[in-house]
C-alpha cells in the first residue's frame, strides 16, 4: 500500500468511495442523494487543506481529507476525515491513514488535530481513534440520524501534537 497525495485521476475511485459512505448514511452526515459536485467541494479542501490517499498499484483502497478546522485564531489545529473503501476494512488502510495523517499536520505546523462529528456508533473508527491517542472531549448527543439505531451521538475527538 501506497499513501500519496491525491491526483485528478483518482477522482472516479474517489467518488465512488464518497458516493457509498453518503448512501449508506451511518458514519458521515452527507445527503444520502449527494452530487458528484457536492462530493468535490466536501473532500477536496483548498490548499493549505490536502487530500491523500491509500493505494494498492492503481486502486484506491482509502482516503483522508485535511486542513485547518476553523481559519483565523483557529487555523492551528488540523481536522481530518477518512474514508476506507469496504472491501478493505481490518486490513490497516484505516490506521495507515491516520498515521500520515497526524506525520502531515507535524509537518504542517499543527498544534493538534479535531475531529469535529464522529459517529458515536462507528466504534471501530472510535477505537481507532483512541488507539492512536484521541480522546473523546465531548458528545453532541443525538445529532445523527442513523439509518437504523435512529439519533445517536455525535464525538468530539482531539490530540495533541
Amino acid at each position: 500500500m501506497d499513501i500519496r497525495p491525491y491526483a485528478d485521476q483518482d477522482w472516479p475511485e474517489l467518488w465512488s468511495l464518497i458516493r457509498d459512505v453518503a448512501r449508506a448514511g451511518d458514519t458521515y452526515a452527507y445527503d444520502p442523494g449527494m452530487t458528484e459536485e457536492g462530493g468535490r467541494r466536501a473532500w477536496l479542501r483548498p490548499s493549505p487543506g490536502r487530500v491523500l490517499v491509500a493505494a494498492d498499484d492503481d486502486r484506491l483502497l482509502g482516503t483522508v481529507s485535511m486542513g485547518p478546522n476553523r481559519d483565523g485564531p483557529g487555523r492551528h489545529v488540523a481536522n481530518a476525515s477518512f474514508l476506507v473503501a469496504s472491501d478493505t476494512r481490518g486490513r490497516g488502510v484505516g490506521r495507515a491513514l491516520v498515521r500520515a495523517s497526524l506525520e502531515a499536520a507535524r509537518a504542517d505546523g499543527y498544534a493538534g488535530m479535531v475531529f469535529n462529528a464522529v459517529v458515536a456508533t462507528n466504534v471501530h473508527a472510535v477505537r481507532l481513534y483512541e488507539q492512536e491517542g484521541f480522546a473523546v472531549v465531548g458528545t453532541i448527543p443525538e445529532a445523527f440520524a442513523h439509518p437504523t439505531h435512529g439519533r445517536v451521538g455525535l464525538h468530539v475527538m482531539y490530540r495533541a501534537l
